[in-house]
């Protein structure tokens, strides 16, 4: 009996065990299926799962002379530009363009980007998010944080987190963000 008890219990711990290990690696989301949207992106353009998303290409040059009459709806910065995208001189884009601002696949939230006195290599990696986001209108702004699901990285989870930040854009254009 005793032996049959021992046995039961290890045959328990290996079935939670192995519920715990064998979480999906992804799960499906909703698709943003709000107005069109047009985003510039300073690298390349990512794909995305939504039709109504259109992407424009877009120098960190051509930033400096957004406005909120800007006919983009947000700016998208990618990996391989956050160096320079973390100049002083471009501080102030982010807090005047009047436009949200995502910095995809930063591990840095937006402090290096929005604050003249840091560099990127000044902030130390801490965020967990895929993304992070920034818009200032006035002196009222607001940050985000996008994480993937179950910090997994892959295609689905990646353009789940797309999705979310369109929704976020449309929130902030109908002026329900701030």
């Amino acid at each position: 009996m005793k032996k049959l008890s021992m046995l039961l219990l290890v045959l328990c711990l290996i079935l939670i065990v192995y519920k715990i290990e064998s979480k999906p690696e992804s799960v499906e989301t909703a698709l943003y299926t709000g107005k069109s949207l047009s985003i510039g992106v300073v690298g390349d353009a990512p794909s995305v799962r939504e039709p109504n998303i259109h992407f424009k290409k877009l120098s960190l040059d051509q930033m400096r002379e957004l406005t909120p009459s800007s006919d983009l709806d947000a700016v998208f910065i990618r990996k391989g530009h956050f160096h320079e995208a973390a100049d002083q001189e471009y501080a102030k884009v982010y807090q005047e363009a009047g436009i949200p601002f995502f910095f995809i696949d930063t591990h840095k939230t937006c402090t290096p980007f929005i604050n003249e006195d840091l560099s990127y290599e000044d902030v130390p990696d801490l965020s967990m998010e895929y993304a992070a986001g920034y818009y200032q209108s006035g002196e009222k702004y607001q940050r985000w944080g996008f994480g993937l699901y179950n910090d997994i990285v892959n295609e689905a989870n990646i353009r789940d987190v797309y999705s979310r930040i369109f929704m976020m854009i449309e929130s902030v254009h109908e002026g329900s963000s701030i």
